[in-house]
C-alpha cells in the first residue's frame, strides 16, 4: 500500500517523496524541536505548489490525512499516519521597497526576508528566533521583539494564497475569500496549506536594544523592579524578562552557564536617547553582568532574545496575566527563583498591551489581545528528563493561576494540547466562527494540525 501510495505521489510531484524504509526517510520528517517525531505513510519535499496540490489530492483519494511543516518548531501532536508535506523546499522572498512589503514562499524562515528587508531600511514582524518559519508563526498571530509597537505579525497580512482540500489554488485577500482573510491571520485554521503570504514591512532600519543580563542573586531585586517599570513605559517599547539556567557547556558566556540568571530583553522604536532614559530604571535596579544593549541594525533583531539555533528536544507551555503584581512576582520566585531545584530553562515573562490590544486595519481571528503579559515556561524534554520537566512546569504556572487569564495565546500553546485548552485559544464567538469556516473548507477533516483533535466537529 504505502509502495504503491508513494509511486503515485512520485509520478505527479517532482519533489522527492520517501516512505520507510527509505534512506532519508527519518530525516525527511525530521522537525526543531525534536522531543516528538511523526510518523507519517509518506513525505513529500515539495519544490513548488503543485507538489503541494498533488499531495493533497492523493491524500483525498486515498484516505490519508494531510499535515504541512516548514522547520517543525512547534510539532505539537505528532502525525501518526498520512502524508507528511515539507514546504522547507519552497523559499523565496520578494520585497517591493514602494509598497514596502514581502512576498514569500510558504517554507521562508524570518532570517531570509530579515536581511533581504534590511537592504531598503525596512524590517519584518519577525518572531524572536529568526530560523522560525513565517506562515506557522503568522497563522498563529505572531507576537515578535517589535510586538508592543507594531502588533501582531498577522495584522500585516495583506494576501495568502492556499490549496484547499480539492487541490484547488485559493487566493485570499480582505475582498477575495474575506472569511478566510479573517480566519488565517491569528486563528491558525486546518482548512489548507498556505504556499505564499504577502505582508507589510515597517520602516526600522536600527532599533535601541538588545539584551541585558543580571546575576541570579539579584533575581528578587529586578524582577520586582520590572514588576514596577514595565506598566510606565511606552508602546515604542517591548521587552520580557526571563530566568535563565543555561546549561554548563562552552558554547555559553563564563558569566551565565552552569548558574541561574536574570535576562532582561528590549527594544525601542525611535530616538536612542529615549530608548536610554526609559531603560535607565532597570540599568539601576541592579549591576548588569552583560549590558548589549546598543543602538543595533535591524538585520541583528534576534540576538535580542538569543533564542537556540541548534534543533533539541524541549517542552514548553504559557499563560497569560491580567497584571504582574509585587506578590506575582513572589509566586514565580518562589517556583523558578535562586535556590529552586528546576529543571526549567527559562520562565519568561513577556509584556503586552501597546499595539498587540489593537486590532489591525482588518479583523482578524487574533486571541488574547486582552493580555497584560505572556508568561512562557521552556525545559529540555529527552525521556529522562519528561516527568521532572512536566512537574515543573505544572508548578510554576500553577503558581500564577490567581493572575491568570482563561486561555492562552496559541503560538505559546506547546504542550497544552487538550482539546479545551486549545480552544480556550480564542472566546466562544471566535471559535464559534473558525469551527464554522473549518467545516466549510475541510468537511471531511482532511487536514492535521498540531492540534487536530481539538476540532469543533
Amino acid at each position: 500500500m504505502a509502495t504503491n501510495t508513494a509511486d503515485a505521489l512520485r509520478s505527479h510531484a517532482s519533489g522527492e517523496v520517501f516512505a520507510p524504509p527509505d534512506p532519508g526517510f527519518a530525516e525527511a520528517h525530521a522537525g526543531f524541536n525534536l522531543a516528538e517525531q511523526h510518523q507519517p505513510d509518506l513525505v513529500l519535499r515539495a519544490t513548488n505548489e503543485a507538489d503541494v496540490a498533488a499531495a493533497v489530492k492523493l491524500g483525498a483519494t486515498s484516505g490519508l490525512p494531510v499535515r504541512a511543516q516548514a522547520t517543525g518548531h512547534g510539532i505539537g501532536i505528532p502525525m501518526p499516519r498520512g502524508i507528511l508535506v515539507s514546504t522547507a523546499g519552497m523559499r523565496s522572498v520578494h520585497i517591493n521597497p514602494a509598497r514596502r512589503t514581502a512576498t514569500v514562499g510558504a517554507g521562508t524562515q524570518w532570517h531570509e526576508v530579515i536581511n533581504a528587508a534590511a537592504q531598503h531600511g525596512l524590517a519584518p514582524l519577525s518572531g524572536s528566533s529568526p530560523t522560525v518559519g513565517i506562515v506557522g508563526y503568522t497563522l498563529g498571530g505572531g507576537m515578535g521583539p517589535m510586538a508592543r509597537t507594531f502588533g501582531f505579525a498577522s495584522d500585516r497580512v495583506r494576501r495568502l494564497r492556499m490549496i484547499d482540500a480539492t487541490g484547488r489554488t485559493v487566493e485570499i485577500d480582505a475582498e477575495r475569500e474575506p472569511d478566510l482573510f479573517w480566519a488565517l491571520r491569528g486563528g491558525k485554521p486546518w482548512v489548507g496549506i498556505v504556499t505564499e503570504t504577502e505582508f507589510e514591512l515597517v520602516e526600522v532600519p536600527t532599533y535601541y536594544g538588545g539584551s541585558i543580563f543580571f546575576a541570579g542573586d539579584h533575581a528578587e531585586r529586578v524582577l520586582h523592579a520590572f514588576a514596577q517599570w514595565a506598566p510606565t513605559v511606552p508602546d515604542a517599547v517591548s521587552t520580557s524578562i526571563t530566568l535563565l539556567r543555561l546549561p554548563d557547556l562552552p558554547i555559553f558566556p563564563e558569566p551565565l552557564r552552569g548558574r541561574l540568571s536574570v535576562h532582561l530583553r528590549y527594544v525601542h522604536i525611535g530616538d536612542p536617547a529615549q530608548g536610554a532614559e526609559w531603560l535607565a530604571p532597570m540599568r539601576a535596579a541592579a549591576t548588569p553582568v552583560l549590558d548589549l544593549v546598543a543602538v543595533t541594525p535591524a538585520v541583528a533583531i534576534g540576538s535580542v532574545h538569543q533564542d537556540p539555533t541548534e534543533p533539541m528536544p524541549a517542552r514548553d507551555d504559557s499563560i497569560r496575566l491580567r497584571e504582574l503584581t509585587p506578590a506575582t512576582v513572589d509566586s514565580l520566585l518562589e517556583a523558578a527563583g535562586p535556590g529552586v531545584d528546576t529543571p526549567l530553562i527559562m520562565a519568561e515573562v513577556r509584556m503586552m498591551g501597546g499595539a498587540l490590544a489593537q486590532a489591525g486595519t482588518h479583523d482578524s481571528a487574533v486571541g488574547g489581545r486582552d493580555g497584560a503579559f505572556n508568561v512562557c515556561v521552556i525545559g529540555p524534554y529527552p525521556p529522562p528528563l519528561r516527568e521532572a520537566v512536566d512537574a515543573a512546569s505544572a508548578a510554576t504556572l500553577g503558581a500564577l493561576q490567581p493572575w491568570a487569564l482563561t486561555g492562552s495565546l496559541i503560538n505559546f500553546q506547546g504542550y497544552a494540547l487538550a482539546p479545551d485548552q486549545v480552544r480556550a485559544a480564542w472566546s466562544p464567538e471566535v471559535r464559534g466562527r473558525l469551527d464554522a469556516i473549518e467545516r466549510s473548507w475541510d468537511p471531511d477533516h482532511l487536514f492535521q494540525t498540531a492540534f487536530s483533535h481539538a476540532r469543533g466537529d
